[in-house]
């Protein structure tokens, strides 16, 4: 019997706390530095990592969740998944990694979707009849050695086998009805292959997370689950292994698992705090360690230690061993509160990365040595979670009273057809109008001249000006392209959540406070505390600049309420229904303003519209509900001859399909790139009858798409689509791109149009 695992986290940031990963990683990207310096970095990035946690007293320290890119990535080339169009580029090992997160000349990347219900992407395995799953990377174990000369030691963190087949998509040209999960028998042993080296290594635990167990799954896939976990753990060389479910209740996969030879599971009892009830009585659970996830890993708002401790008694009997834990990996929470220089009293109510190891070891330490033992703690916590809940400033009279007077007309819009003919009469678009998301680069002059305006180096005149100029470039660049439809390029915006949060009451933003989100791309959720309120517009200034540069019709663009929430770390002391609703009102109010100065066509993104979206089906339902209800009280304020867009990002929309059309956007613009327009399958499906703009053109890839390649997925779509519905866009907003790469792909993008309309009857 080895060690117990005690007081852990379930994974760590990775990007660096000052973002050095980001740094090092697009400076290699842009040859400015050898594969030898990034590789540094990343391990000076392990070892901090690593001696911090051991120092901030976990007993249990989670290694191998360091990543370039993605951990879904990383188990795809570990078990040696990488599809034979990136092996044949002939690059070396890290190469052919970034090949499949970004592509590479000709070759596409792989498709990127988010992982469950976060704001984190994914990069989706493509699993053939053809893969060959071996151990063809020993990263785990080379990482494993690296902290024990580093002095510590780790517990070395995988994607479990289950999860990662799920999350994975058929190869092309599969044939029915082969699925990824046909081929577990074959990747268990390449699992096992590398628990027998861990184990040689002297690893004693290692981390399999099953997330994707806590959504609805088949009696099959629940039977797959128990019989991998019963080979795994029938291995007669291994560590004990600690199977983590997060992100939501563990469900009937709880039983499954405690039938199995598995030493410890991990239950989120954050997200589904009634997954408590669920452990009591759970056959083979009293032989286990239960990693009880009593600290919220996704929101930034400190633990109530008393109520958590409360919750930890009522495990006590239930299991072998009760130890503490995040309830997910805290890749998805800022590296340190104590960074930031923001209002004292709202500083105290936060917990980010290292906050939140201390209120782990602090549980840790009460349950083993009593209350009496961190009584200090306890007393800070429980004065803090008081000070919240009493202050005014959270709660604005005027923004419930105003709610409290809505009815249901206001989340109405005239009838679609209508609309449309009004639209058509005042827009005078050709057919497959051309347009982007919204943002476009963001140059190193803007950043520069944003932060001098933040830092007092230049007035607000001047700055205006700036964005005045940088607007016109960009609207007269759009003009000489021959787009249909302009924005203005978005030069003020740091972020398209962020933005607005430094505007509306109610919120507050960070300066140091990045999580990334997928690769080397980080944001910096605001903080919503309070009631929200918009105290004035916020937008209207830059959309009318650019509307006043062109006689074609100019986009304002906002970010639509459901959006806001996702990207935001929330108020937990309030349905999400309630919240949604406040930032709703403020963006409806920002929609009028804008029609009302001569802005015709105004687009609400919501790309989060799926990420929100509960993993049990049972609870989609009311999500739903307040979703589009949020959506439509946002955009439901204007004349019928105003064009509502909006856009969603990469996800599973069959899930939210209904929603959709629920929406009753005018148009809706999808990402589809990546996927060769598989969505609109799904569309059709419901009969959607609204614009659509599947995007044509994968800006999260450096890659130049040229007008054919573009001009194909255009007849794809018109194979689905019909004319007078399609618009043609980039699949997402242009400010990660440099213009040296939108330019072209923008006029291929038009030149595809061009194309298909001539294909037109």
């Amino acid at each position: 019997m080895t060690g117990k695992i005690g007081s852990t986290a379930l994974g760590y940031p990775r990007i660096g706390p000052k973002r050095e990963l980001k740094r090092a990683l697009e400076s290699y990207w842009a040859d400015r530095s050898t594969e030898a310096e990034l590789r540094e970095t990343a391990r000076e990035l392990r070892i901090d990592t690593w001696r911090q946690l051991r120092d901030a007293g976990l007993d249990s320290v989670p290694g191998n969740t360091f990543s370039y890119y993605d951990q879904v990535l990383d188990t795809a080339v570990t078990f040696g998944a990488v599809p034979p169009r990136y092996a044949e580029l002939g690059l070396g090992p890290l190469d052919t990694y970034f090949a499949m997160a970004r592509g590479a000349s000709a070759v596409p990347p792989l498709e990127m979707t988010k992982w469950f219900d976060t704001n984190y992407h994914y990069l989706v395995p493509e699993i053939g009849p053809d893969t060959r799953f071996s151990l063809a990377d020993r990263t785990p174990v080379e990482q494993y050695r690296e902290a024990l000369e580093a002095g510590v030691t780790t517990r070395p963190v995988l994607v479990g086998p289950l999860t990662f087949l799920l999350l994975a998509k058929p190869a092309p040209g599969a044939p029915e009805p082969f699925r990824p999960l046909d081929k577990l028998p074959e990747l268990l042993d390449a699992y096992a292959e590398l628990l027998r080296e861990l184990h040689r290594a002297g690893a004693e635990w290692v981390q399999l997370d099953e997330p994707a167990f806590a959504a609805d799954r088949t009696p099959e896939q629940l039977q797959a689950l128990g019989d991998a976990y019963r080979q795994l753990g029938g291995l007669s060389a291994r560590p004990e292994l600690l199977v983590a479910g997060y992100f939501g209740d563990f469900g009937e996969a709880l039983r499954v698992l405690a039938a199995t030879p598995v030493e410890a599971i991990g239950a989120d009892l954050v997200t589904e705090p009634s997954a408590v009830d669920s452990l009591s009585g759970v056959p083979g659970l009293r032989d286990k360690t239960l990693v009880a996830g009593l600290v919220d890993g996704r929101n930034v708002w400190r633990t109530d230690l008393d109520r958590a401790l409360t919750t930890a008694a009522t495990l006590l009997g239930l299991a072998g061993e009760v130890a503490v834990s995040t309830s997910c990996s805290l890749l998805h929470v800022p590296y340190d509160v104590e960074t930031e220089d923001i209002d004292p009293q709202i500083k105290s109510w936060l917990a980010f990365a290292a906050q939140k190891v201390r209120e782990v070891v602090v549980l840790g330490r009460a349950l083993k040595d009593g209350r009496d033992s961190v009584a200090d703690e306890l007393d800070a916590a429980r004065a803090a979670i008081a000070d919240r809940a009493g202050a005014a400033r959270v709660r604005n009279n005027r923004v419930r009273a105003r709610l409290d007077s809505l009815r249901p007309e206001h989340s109405q819009r005239g009838d679609y057809r209508k609309r449309r003919e009004a639209q058509q009469k005042s827009l005078k678009l050709p057919p497959l109008p051309t347009t982007t998301i919204g943002s476009f680069p963001q140059t190193s002059d803007v950043r520069k001249a944003r932060a001098a305006f933040r830092a007092g180096r230049i007035d607000r005149a001047s700055y205006h000006q700036r964005m005045r100029d940088e607007i016109r470039r960009v609207v007269e660049l759009q003009e000489a392209i021959g787009l249909d439809v302009l924005v203005h390029g978005e030069p003020e915006r740091n972020d398209m959540v962020q933005y607005f949060a430094e505007h509306l009451d109610g919120f507050i933003s960070t300066a140091n406070g990045w999580v990334q989100s997928y690769g080397s791309r980080c944001v910096r959720p605001p903080i919503l505390y309070g009631d929200v309120f918009r105290p004035a517009p916020m937008t209207v200034e830059w959309a009318t600049c650019a509307q006043k540069l062109t006689a074609k019709p100019v986009k304002g663009m906002l970010t639509g309420p459901v959006t806001i929430l996702a990207w935001s770390f929330v108020r937990d002391d309030q349905p999400l229904a309630d919240t949604a609703a406040q930032v709703a009102m403020a963006i409806r109010d920002e929609v009028q303003d804008l029609e009302a100065a001569g802005i015709r066509v105004i687009q609400v993104d919501e790309p989060a519209l799926r990420e929100l979206l509960p993993l049990r089906a049972a609870e989609h339902g009311p999500y739903l509900r307040w979703a589009v209800s949020a959506f439509r009280l946002a955009t439901s304020g204007v004349a019928d001859s105003t064009q509502i867009h909006t856009h969603l990002c990469y996800s599973e929309f069959g899930d939210v399909i209904d929603a959709i059309v629920a929406l009753d956007a005018d148009v809706t613009s999808i990402e589809a790139a990546r996927s060769r327009m598989e969505v609109l399958d799904d569309l059709n499906a419901v009969g959607f009858a609204r614009g659509v703009g599947p995007g044509v053109y994968d800006i999260h890839s450096p890659r130049v798409p040229d007008a054919a390649e573009m001009t194909d997925l255009l007849r794809a779509a018109l194979r689905s689509v019909p004319a007078d519905r399609l618009w043609v866009n980039p699949d997402c907003g242009l400010k990660t791109r440099g213009y040296a790469e939108v330019e072209p792909a923008l006029e291929n993008l038009v030149s595809a149009a061009r194309a298909a309309r001539r294909d037109l009857p």
